[in-house]
């Protein structure tokens, strides 16, 4: 009996000692006494900071730029050259008569080895792919749904076509790129592959397995590519590939790659339908061949920014010594807090 009595005590007892806890560190915080680290800015030690910061960003900088330097690039700009001469100073009527055939053919030479496999790119300029208007007009909901889903008020203008619905709708999947390309090289045909050219991710979860293209591209305006009716959005992949809005006006797209290595000093022969319309808007078509490498393609970017911030610390440090050689300061001076009291 008395065992119980003394366990009922205790109980109290260690519930006060932590309120008592929770009130003292509630307090603490409140009062902004708790334990911190605060460390003192020296000038010495930010001298140090920035130094330090130029000796390890400029290194990986070099080593990155070197990296994307090794990865070699072929680009060639055909949608100009790929007018007949007659319609150089009418494009648009040359693009938007069907009657015109549109082949052409480049001549690409390679100059430095190229290891398969080769990435072939399409890359569009002055194409704002982020205007918001654009963006908008689009039903991620259909894509992954089909006619299930209804509400496609955001795919105006490209909402339905003779009062039926569209699928997919949307002005980014009514503008598709539909140029072609097919490569050679002395004569044969080059192997390139298709597959794989779309994120895992958007295949998988964006498009669906049993959504079929219905209504496309069979109104009185017709934009780009058609899709085939008969295969699922989530197979064909130049569609996914396009359907991921670009956030800048000059972007490349990947059209798939090239499995046979290219030697120095071979030709590859590109045959080419020149049939997306760039020309309303001064847009400008490339064709890019990319070897990658541990960095991925080329792409200086990420170098200079290494180069320019490491650069730029090492400069810092520098003024910063000269500042502290020329007026040091001892530490725990307060005078600069004492002159703004007696303004």
């Amino acid at each position: 009996m008395m065992e119980v009595e003394g366990s009922m005590n205790r109980a109290p007892d260690q519930s006060s000692f932590l309120r008592s806890r929770r009130s003292k560190a509630l307090y603490q915080f409140k009062q902004q006494k708790l334990p911190a680290c605060k460390p003192v800015l020296t000038p010495i030690s930010v001298i140090t900071v920035f130094m330090l910061m130029g000796f390890v960003f400029i290194p990986i900088g070099l080593i990155t730029l070197r990296a994307s330097r090794d990865a070699i690039e072929i680009i060639d700009r055909y949608d100009v050259e790929c007018i007949p001469e007659e319609y150089r100073t009418n494009k648009l009527s040359y693009i938007t008569d069907s009657s015109i055939p549109k082949n052409c053919t480049r001549y690409l030479k390679v100059q430095k080895y190229m290891k398969a496999p080769i990435f072939i790119y399409y890359q569009l300029d002055n194409y704002y792919q982020n205007h918001r208007r654009y963006v908008k007009s689009r039903s991620d909901q259909q894509l992954l749904h089909g006619l299930e889903y209804s509400h496609t008020s955001s795919c105006e203008p490209e909402e339905s076509s003779n009062g039926l619905p569209i699928v997919p709708c949307g002005l980014i999947a009514w503008s598709m790129f539909n140029d072609t390309f097919t490569f050679s090289r002395e004569r044969t045909k080059l192997k390139v592959s298709r597959n794989n050219i779309a994120w895992k991710s958007d295949r998988e979860q964006k498009f669906g397995k049993n959504v079929y293209p219905v209504n496309f591209q069979n109104g009185t305006l017709i934009g780009g590519a058609k899709l085939d009716p008969k295969i699922p959005l989530s197979d064909q992949e130049d569609f996914i590939v396009w359907m991921r809005a670009a956030a800048l006006l000059s972007f490349r797209k990947l059209y798939g790659r090239i499995e046979e290595d290219l030697e120095p000093g071979s030709v590859v022969e590109v045959n080419l339908m020149n049939n997306y319309n760039t020309y309303s808007f001064s847009g400008q078509k490339k064709l890019i061949l990319s070897t990658s490498n541990w960095l991925g393609g080329r792409n200086d970017f990420l170098g200079i920014t290494y180069l320019v911030v490491g650069s730029s610390s090492i400069v810092i440090s520098i003024i910063f010594m000269l500042l502290h050689l020329k007026n040091p300061r001892p530490y725990g001076d307060n005078s600069w807090n004492k002159k703004s009291l007696a303004s």
